[in-house]
């Protein structure tokens, strides 16, 4: 009995030790010790396997705010805000439909929901984009087909395609000359050749779900300059003024509904491979109850703004009227300027006699303004060509001419240089020269002017002193005004159908 106890006590024993035993391997595998959070660096190989099989690729889903600012130097910033779906860990982005001229190193990006918490490891730009030669080259001994412009079909491993296709077919190896070839057939894409520019990340996120990533980029191939259309009056002292804002995009991109800001001014860039000061103010715009475009002072420069969305497509010419001046007061002037100025340095002169032209030249015809309220302007004006007309009898404008402005302030001067004046022509000669010393000369010149039309004039004769630096005038046949040491300039008036003579003597010391 007592033996039966014991082996009934021992029994009850060995059964409790099993039970603890049990039960300490299941609690292990049922709560396992939880495994330390890993640093924010980049994931080993296996773990971004798991990663791409658990989320794929994470691409913008939503197209978001769109800004573009160009500068009138081929230079584009783009600000773009993408909706991005992200996974806890590391994740690949791929950022598409950027500018094929982008500049990679001017990238930025940030995140908009959660800057502390989202970390950018990694950026590449990838812009190997694919084409039939450069599949050509990537199926180098490998299988593809072809179809020829006579229906042929040819199967083979593709041996050469770099100017005509040699292929290994079963039948032994075929040559098809490339302008034969109609139609290629490649199994897949190979790897590394995408169809758009591309930018890829490695994006370290904290937390799962969506973020506003914005990314900002200067971009070459864009740019703008501003086109002017001015409309004469019949006394030809007076004009409209249009402006318009000609943007030319070739980055390789299209810009849907961006806020378009458009700067004016000369930013200094760094080359590896000016200033206007004035009040803000709006511009003018025609025919609208608000500006279609706003101007600002900013910084050293002045910024445009455009009010309403824009797209801006790749390979697209785009105008926005940006100022109207209906009454803009001007003053014509006919220019005679026989020499351009020239630079002679110090201890040094032009000696030989018959420098010069004596060739009979037409007058210059110019349209000159003031760019201030007063005349009917007075606001910041854009580099750009100014595109002269003037009705004619019959109610149509006929170009007069063109010219070219810089950037140009209130308050300044604007002279536009059309043409050359049919009926008014003038000679310039030389009438004496002497030789006075080894460092010393004199001159005489003479210059007919002649006024073919049927009412006065006044003309503008400027001479530039060109001989050497120390230029002295000692007689003259008309009054003068002393431009600068070397220039001076006459004041004409000249009859109808009559000629003026004007004479000078100059002396030149070095």
């Amino acid at each position: 009995m007592q033996g039966n106890t014991r082996r009934a006590f021992l029994i009850l024993v060995a059964a409790i030790l099993v039970l603890a035993v049990t039960a300490t391997a299941v609690a292990q595998t049922v709560a396992p010790t939880p495994t330390p959070q890993a640093p924010l660096t980049p994931a080993t190989e296996e773990v971004e396997e798991v990663e791409e099989e658990e989320q794929g690729l994470a691409v913008a889903v939503q197209p978001g705010s769109l800004e573009l600012t160009v500068y009138n130097q081929n230079l584009g910033l783009v600000s773009e805000v993408r909706t991005i779906a992200l996974v806890a860990g590391i994740n690949e982005v791929r950022f598409t439909d950027v500018a094929s001229q982008i500049r990679p190193t001017t990238v930025h990006v940030v995140s908009l929901t959660a800057p502390a918490q989202t970390i950018l490891l990694e950026q590449n730009y990838e812009y190997d984009l694919v084409s039939s030669s450069k599949l050509l080259q990537r199926y180098i001994d490998q299988p593809i087909r072809l179809t020829t412009s006579e229906g042929q079909i040819y199967t083979g491993t593709l041996l050469s395609g770099y100017d005509d296709v040699i292929l290994a077919t079963e039948e032994g190896i075929s040559v098809v000359r490339a302008s034969q070839i109609l139609e290629f057939s490649f199994p897949a894409l190979p790897e590394g050749l995408i169809t758009r520019p591309t930018l890829v990340w490695l994006v370290q996120a904290a937390e799962a779900g969506e973020q506003d990533l914005q990314v900002t980029y200067l971009t070459g191939g864009i740019s703008w300059q501003a086109d002017y259309i001015a409309m004469l009056n019949a006394a030809d002292d007076e004009l409209s003024l249009t402006g318009w804002i000609s943007l030319d995009n070739n980055s390789g991109a299209t810009y849907n509904n961006a806020k378009l800001k458009l700067v004016a001014g000369d930013i200094s860039q760094v080359t590896v491979e000016k200033e206007y000061a004035m009040e803000d103010m709006l511009v003018r715009a025609l025919a609208t109850p608000a500006p279609q475009v706003a101007e600002r002072s900013f910084f050293e420069y002045h910024l445009y703004d455009v009010a309403r969305p824009v797209t801006v497509r790749d390979r697209q010419t785009k105008q926005i009227e940006f100022v109207q001046a209906p009454e803009v007061t001007v003053a014509k002037e006919y220019v005679f300027q026989f020499t351009s100025p020239i630079y002679v340095g110090l201890g040094s002169a032009i000696t030989d006699r018959f420098w010069g032209g004596d060739a009979p030249v037409n007058a210059e015809v110019r349209i000159q303004l003031i760019n201030d309220e007063e005349n009917g302007l007075g606001m910041p004006l854009p580099q750009g060509a100014v595109r002269v007309y003037k009705e004619d009898i019959d109610g149509g404008a006929q170009l007069v001419g063109e010219a070219g402005i810089g950037h140009t302030p209130r308050n300044e001067a604007i002279n536009l240089t059309l043409g050359r004046a049919f009926d008014i022509v003038g000679e310039r000669s030389q009438t004496a020269f002497r030789q006075l010393g080894e460092r010393q000369m004199e001159e005489t010149i003479e210059i007919v002017l002649r006024n073919q039309k049927d009412e006065a004039v006044t003309v503008r004769l400027i001479e530039h002193l060109y001989r050497a630096q120390d230029a002295q005038v000692l007689e003259s046949s008309e009054d003068y005004t002393q431009v600068d040491a070397n220039t001076i300039a006459y004041e004409v008036e000249i009859g109808a159908e009559d000629a003026v003579t004007i004479t000078y003597t100059v002396m030149y010391r070095w």
